[in-house]
């Protein structure tokens, strides 16, 4: 029973390699004519090399034996023109098909950046960015030796292979015979240690997955390193991990010599077999010297390529799994997408509706039974403790997510019946990960709209009073800025990722903890700068901060996944219920913190709630 379910698992894994083989091919098959004139190349390149050993046969039988030094002269003539052709045929093989190994490459890469954008975000819940990043660059550029070699090594050797055999046979069939009598040998020791060459370099490929994705999370992460003083631990972490892919990588590579080692022992015990069955049983008269030296030659050109498919092999075991990985992410379907007959919604006006809407991660339940229903221009506020739920509601309205049960409408339309372009590119969203890509300020603030102008640029920076703190930078708004906006404060980040959200116009705006990093007195000048542009729009705010939402329409109370309060904020307020503990809790602390420093904001900041 172990040995049948064992050979099952071995099935399996050989019928997967195959397909991910023939799907990698498939992409070399989309340059069929530069195949073609590649196997041109190698058939010609593979006829001189099967020839050479004939030519040296001829010339010691036919014409150095006989003193023809004419004849021979032109033998060699004939010999090295083929020859010197030969080798610029591969030096021009090798610049084709290293320059369509890289094209392929590029179209591999391109097609798995394209569908990751597609992906959902749970896909990248569930998946750390450095397990992502090494898919995309490190198991990719692991193909490059396998898509070389699968034309320039597989076929032109198995064809010497086979043409050195009928050779061999036609000339002498038992000279034949005894140069290849270790070929069973070989093979069965191949065989043993494939299977195991096969389960050392898939844990290599693991553990250099892991290795990328702990570099790419403590390096994201320095700041808190530093802070917490976690230097030596994080520096004993990566000596381990260092060590654990160490370590895989020197047990498969002491696996994968055995190769070399196998085909060498075989070629040296078929090379003596050679001379002792000439020599010893057939005997020297029976035999020319040129036919003995031309069978020197084609046994070491029957067994190099051997060792050279070996090697390829051993390529192959070594980066299979970088493809297999590679295809497992094109193979995974995004969970959020469009309809077969998905319709372009319309100009939205902003009614919002929740029927009965109830939500899962990973079947762990956050969102229960919700319905509520928003008319166009109302500015919601969510409240309520960490955890809530609040995030999941506006997740399910940019439909980042789809609800596991119940419907999200707007104006109308089933979110999921209309084409995720025509929604996202209609509302504005603002999280309080304010994240800022590499290039200048107005590239930054246009990637809200790509087609935007740089009047409406400066406009929308003004409107959150970005203005002022973007002119005093050296560049201005052409100020280049590194990954996640380097150099600035948070609260500078927050105000260019504000003025970014804003430059589009959203029909619909989400404020996730959008002001979380800015202070209390230039929140107060952002909220009158863009009052005028909330007027006539739907918006939702999610704010932990009490005073950043006195002036909402209503305000949602979310306590596990359940929507407990509904009203106005005095109204809330009148029923002392979660709201009223949750705005008393907040303010008391602040009160007697505030009160003690004297602080004149905080004085503001309470004009302007109460």
């Amino acid at each position: 029973m172990a040995f049948n379910s064992y050979k099952q698992d071995e099935d399996l894994k050989a019928t997967s390699r195959t397909k991910t083989l023939l799907r990698l091919f498939s992409y070399l098959l989309r340059h069929k004519k530069t195949i073609i004139i590649v196997l041109a190349i190698m058939a010609f390149c593979t006829a001189v090399g099967i020839m050479n050993p004939l030519f040296m046969e001829w010339a010691i039988d036919d014409y150095i034996s006989v003193k023809n030094f004419k004849g021979l002269i032109k033998l060699i003539a004939l010999a090295l023109s083929l020859n010197l052709l030969m080798v610029v045929a591969v030096k021009v093989r090798m610049f084709i098909m290293s320059k369509l190994s890289n094209k392929v490459l590029l179209e591999i890469r391109d097609e798995l950046y394209t569908h990751i954008q597609k992906l959902d975000l749970k896909f990248f819940d569930s998946r750390p960015t450095g397990k992502i990043l090494a898919r995309i660059i490190g198991d990719i550029n692991s193909l490059r030796d396998v898509l070389e070699n699968s034309v320039t090594t597989v076929l032109p050797n198995l064809v010497t292979i086979i043409s050195v055999v009928v050779i061999m046979f036609s000339k002498n069939a038992k000279l034949a015979l005894a140069s290849l009598s270790t070929l069973p040998l070989m093979i069965v020791l191949i065989v043993l240690i494939q299977v195991k060459s096969e389960q050392k370099w898939r844990i290599v490929r693991k553990k250099s997955s892991n290795l990328n994705a702990f570099l790419h999370e403590d390096l994201s992460g320095i700041k808190v390193v530093q802070s917490f003083n976690a230097e030596k631990e994080t520096d004993a972490e990566f000596d381990d991990l260092v060590g654990q892919h160490r370590k895989s990588f020197v047990d498969a590579v002491k696996i994968a010599d055995w190769f070399f080692a196998t085909v060498d022992l075989c070629w040296g015990l078929g090379t003596f077999a050679l001379y002792f069955v000439g020599i010893k049983i057939l005997g020297t008269d029976s035999i020319s010297i040129g036919t003995y030296v031309a069978f020197g030659t084609y046994i070491g050109m029957f067994w190099q390529p051997i060792q050279n498919l070996s090697n390829f092999y051993n390529q192959l075991v070594t980066n299979i799994s970088g493809a297999e990985r590679v295809f497992e992410i094109m193979d995974t379907k995004p969970e959020i997408t469009d309809k077969q007959n998905a319709a372009v919604i319309p100009s939205i006006k902003g009614e919002v509706e929740f029927r009965n809407v109830s939500f899962a991660y990973d079947k762990k339940n956050v969102l229960h039974n919700v319905s509520f229903k928003i008319k166009p221009g109302e500015t919601i506020a969510l409240v309520g403790p960490t955890g809530a739920g609040k995030t999941t509601v506006v997740n399910l309205i940019s439909r980042f997510y789809d609800a596991s049960q119940g419907d999200v409408l707007i104006d109308g339309h089933n979110i999921k019946n209309v084409t995720i372009e025509s929604l996202r590119k209609q509302m504005g969203v603002m999280t309080q990960d304010n994240y800022l890509f590499s290039g200048t300020v107005k590239e930054n603030i246009r990637y809200g709209k790509l087609d935007a102008t740089d009047d409406e640029i400066i406009s929308a920076a003004k409107s959150v009073h970005a203005d002022d703190f973007i002119s005093k930078l050296k560049g201005g708004y052409d100020t280049v800025l590194t990954e996640r906006g380097g150099g600035l404060s948070n609260g500078q980040k927050q105000l260019l990722a504000f003025a970014r959200t804003m430059v589009s116009m959203p029909k619909i705006l989400i404020l996730d903890e959008a002001t979380s990093s800015i202070d209390t007195q230039t929140e107060i000048l952002i909220q009158k700068g863009i009052a005028s542009l909330l007027k006539g729009r739907t918006s939702f705010v999610i704010a932990h901060r009490l005073s950043t939402i006195q002036n909402a329409d209503r305000i949602f109370v979310v306590d596990d996944g359940h929507i407990v309060e509904e009203g106005t904020p005095s109204s809330l307020m009148a029923k002392k219920g979660l709201y009223y503990n949750l705005y008393m809790a907040q303010f008391s602390s602040k009160w007697i913190f505030k009160k003690a420093q004297g602080c004149a904001l905080f004085r503001q900041e309470l004009t302007l709630t109460l």
